[in-house]
């Protein structure tokens, strides 16, 4: 029995037009009556999900920023944290500035970035759902590293965006020599950067242990690279039809798209009509 069912938000359980169609709304309220819990599962921060999913009543936790924070939504209570030192945060923003990058950060349960990448977006190859996205959910500083810096706090993530495909795979070149640091994308044209540990799959290992549950007991659904470990770590991994062909190779079962109810169909095959 299915109890417990982790989400993925851009390109999973949202369309292309970043809306929550009616029958995957409806078959999440049903998980919700019968005691199933519905879990956002996404690399935005809290915030920043879509008021159209926060606000579905009985939606208790939440796996954040790719798995750096696991929080309790209705106490406003972190239950896991997997977070990286602002030393080496602003080693990896200064290590931007030696790519043709755009780049932000995740401090605080907050986005900052810079104007000079804000008013410029399109450069940088981010389209305009994504860009309206981000002009939401991040405040403009002068400088990104000068604020971690001034903040002094644990970085939850950093954000790259490119225009150049060659640039996306120099960067990451670099950063995966690192060792220290999780690397992972959920659009063609970005990666993201957390600290090792930090993925949705732990994520959702926290949190079932948190509520006793067992692994087989979990779904997880996703599209792109950052819910590989989803797949590999919940009972039933769910790939979405318009997923990357590594996620759809990882998943137990492949779904419909995002536009085609694709999370609402696997619901009703795994969970309410098993």
């Amino acid at each position: 029995m299915i109890k417990l069912i982790a989400l993925d938000l851009d390109g999973t359980l949202l369309d292309s037009q970043k809306r929550l169609s009616q029958r995957n709304e409806k078959a999440l309220k049903e998980c919700i009556r019968r005691g199933i819990e519905i879990v956002p599962c996404t690399g935005r921060i809290w915030n920043g999900v879509p008021e159209v999913v926060r606000n579905i009543p009985g939606i208790h936790y939440a796996i954040t920023i790719n798995g750096a924070v696991v929080e309790d939504v209705i106490h406003h209570r972190v239950l896991r944290e997997q977070k990286m030192t602002v030393e080496q945060a602003v080693e990896i923003l200064k290590l931007a500035r030696t790519f043709e990058t755009m780049y932000d950060v995740y401090v605080g349960g907050c986005g900052y970035g810079e104007a000079r990448f804000i008013d410029h977006m399109e450069q940088y190859g981010v389209d305009v759902g994504i860009r309206n996205m981000i002009r939401q959910t991040r405040m403009v500083v002068p400088d990104v590293i000068e604020k971690v810096r001034e903040m002094g706090m644990p970085v939850e993530k950093i954000n790259y965006f490119f225009g150049s495909q060659e640039e996306r795979r120099r960067a990451r070149i670099a950063l995966e020599a690192r060792g220290d640091m999780a690397i992972s994308s959920s659009f063609r044209n970005n990666l993201e950067i957390n600290l090792t540990g930090a993925t949705k799959g732990d994520g959702i290992r926290c949190l079932a242990e948190h509520l006793g549950l067992k692994l087989e007991e979990t779904m997880g659904f996703g599209d792109g690279e950052n819910d590989l470990t989803m797949m590999q770590m919940a009972g039933i991994g769910v790939a979405m039809g318009n997923g990357e062909d590594s996620v759809k190779a990882a998943a137990d079962y492949v779904t419909d798209t995002n536009d085609a109810d694709g999370v609402a169909l696997a619901i009703e095959k795994f969970a309410l009509n098993a």
